[in-house]
């Protein structure tokens, strides 16, 4: 399994002009606000305060990249589905986005966060749906699995993938509390940069 020997944030961009060179792999992270996307980045590079939780959900608007054993990046995206944000901040958000994923010759994997408690949000099967487009494998992490007992685990888990309407996607059941399932994430991570 990778071990996490360094990690830094590097910077944060809203077009290809802010991004660091592509030269190094990248994994996007992309959830609702309030996900817990903060949390397993921290749990996944073991630090406490690398990606910072901000009080207020919706705040972020920047991609932001952590340099990873100065091997590869993982990019956190803003969190969607925020009901204060306007139209405008909405369309930017997505652009941003599409234009990332279109035109990123390094990113290698797109993760889709779902919260495990709440289940596939309207919003997280649209993005599911939109991510497929583009031809990426995408892998869905169920967060904050430590919040369900064992019946909603298995009820949870039946309906995500009811609908997210795909029996052949690759889920990682994880919690940032108990570390469950970061291993998986990061043997992932060792596949590919051992291609």
């Amino acid at each position: 399994m990778l071990t996490i020997k360094s990690a830094e944030f590097i910077k944060s961009g809203t077009d290809e002009t802010h991004y660091p060179d592509p030269l190094k792999t990248e994994y996007l992270l992309l959830g609702r606000s309030n996900v817990g996307k903060s949390s397993l980045i921290n749990a996944l590079l073991n630090r406490k305060n690398l990606a910072r939780t901000s009080r207020e959900p919706g705040k972020t608007v920047t991609l932001n990249f952590f340099l990873v054993n100065e091997a590869f990046y993982i990019v956190d995206a803003p969190g969607y589905g925020y009901a204060r944000r306007s139209r405008t901040i909405i369309e930017s958000f997505q652009k941003m986005i599409t234009r990332y994923i279109q035109k990123r010759s390094s990113l290698k994997r797109i993760f889709l966060l779902v919260d495990m408690k709440v289940g596939a949000t309207v919003d997280d099967v649209e993005m599911f749906k939109y991510l497929q487009r583009f031809g990426f494998e995408v892998v869905v992490i169920l967060t904050k699995i430590d919040k369900c007992n064992q019946s909603e685990k298995a009820k949870n888990l039946l309906k995500i993938k009811q609908d997210l309407e795909n029996a052949e996607i690759l889920m990682i059941q994880t919690s940032s509390e108990t570390k469950r399932g970061i291993d998986k994430i990061l043997e992932l991570f060792e596949e590919d940069l051992n291609e």
